[in-house]
């Protein structure tokens, strides 16, 4: 076919006139010819389970290819990918030797070698000095907090990657089925999934994974979440009914301090935290038999002024893929 547009246009195209087979036809086709773009429409694909069935190893090697062909978008995730170990095994070297090839051009990646160099890191990047000792807030429900477990700067730099990605935080509606806004959460957020876990994000899960001694893959996405005056997350329990996987605990990563409200309280246990930068807070959400711990109800209070900025990390029992 003789098509003078885009491919990925062509694609999106075919798609929306409910042409997928034909769509995928031709991307097949053409990533057959090697062409870079036709492998990273494909990757992405494979990556989220749009019009294909998910398959993370596959969508790894089609952003390789793509990659490899000069498709700079597909080497950031690709190189997101090889840090966190997303569809294959892990090479942490590998992914600082892409970020440092990358750094001439890029100056996202010489940011991101910047602040690896500055976090005391092993060879697979976890920490490899000892973290700050835990200060013990209440012990039912079990609440820890770790003073400057990120460093000020670690917390600019997520607050930097969030905001370009801040959206409205939403539910969906029991009964239409319609994106509407969460009644409970009224902040916005940003969420880093895996393509755009960058090495620096990930190093700093594998952070928090050694502050709650758990395995970093238990750890759902991070996310960051915006608090403006008025802005709330009433009280809530995180641990949800009928999960098989349950969220056992929760960590809360303070990255600013200049707000007034917004306090983390647990009124069941008669306990407010206010964070300070860098300030990390865990905390269970299951008793030790597995059954949820009712005295984690919690809940962020209307933030009055400033803005309140948090990373926010639900950590599961087991390996969590999503």
């Amino acid at each position: 076919m003789n098509n003078p547009a885009p491919l990925r246009q062509h694609v999106e195209s075919l798609v929306s006139q409910w042409k997928t087979e034909d769509a995928r036809t031709l991307l097949e086709q053409r990533v057959a010819q090697g062409d870079p773009e036709a492998c990273g429409v494909l990757a992405v694909w494979r990556c989220t389970g749009q019009h294909l069935p998910r398959d993370l190893d596959e969508a790894r090697r089609l952003f390789l290819r793509a990659a490899q062909g000069g498709d700079a978008h597909a080497g950031v995730i690709y190189t997101n990918f090889l840090a966190a170990g997303v569809g294959g095994a892990a090479d942490w070297a590998g992914a600082l030797d892409l970020l440092r090839r990358r750094s001439a051009i890029d100056p996202q990646a010489g940011q991101q070698l910047y602040l690896l160099g500055e976090m005391a890191l092993d060879d697979k990047g976890d920490p490899a000095e000892a973290l700050p000792e835990p200060r013990i807030i209440g012990t039912s429900p079990d609440v820890r907090l770790f003073p400057k477990l990120f460093s000020e700067t670690e917390c600019a730099y997520l607050a930097a990657q969030a905001m370009p990605l801040m959206q409205p935080a939403m539910v969906v509606h029991p009964t239409t089925g319609e994106q509407i806004r969460n009644p409970i959460r009224t902040s916005d957020q940003a969420i880093f999934t895996w393509p755009i876990e960058n090495p620096v994000i990930h190093a700093l899960n594998r952070r928090i994974a050694a502050a709650s001694g758990t395995k970093e893959d238990q750890g759902e996405a991070l996310q960051i979440l915006r608090y403006r005056p008025g802005q709330e997350y009433k009280k809530h329990l995180d641990a949800l009914a009928g999960l098989e996987n349950q969220r056992v605990m929760t960590m809360l990563v303070y990255l600013n301090a200049d707000y007034e409200g917004g306090e983390t309280v647990f009124p069941e246990a008669d306990l407010s935290v206010r964070g300070e930068t860098g300030d990390a807070l865990l905390f269970r959400n299951l008793l030790p038999g597995g059954e949820t711990d009712m005295r984690s109800i919690h809940a962020g209070l209307p933030v009055t002024t400033g803005v309140k900025l948090i990373a926010s990390r639900w950590i599961r029992q087991q390996r969590f893929i999503d």
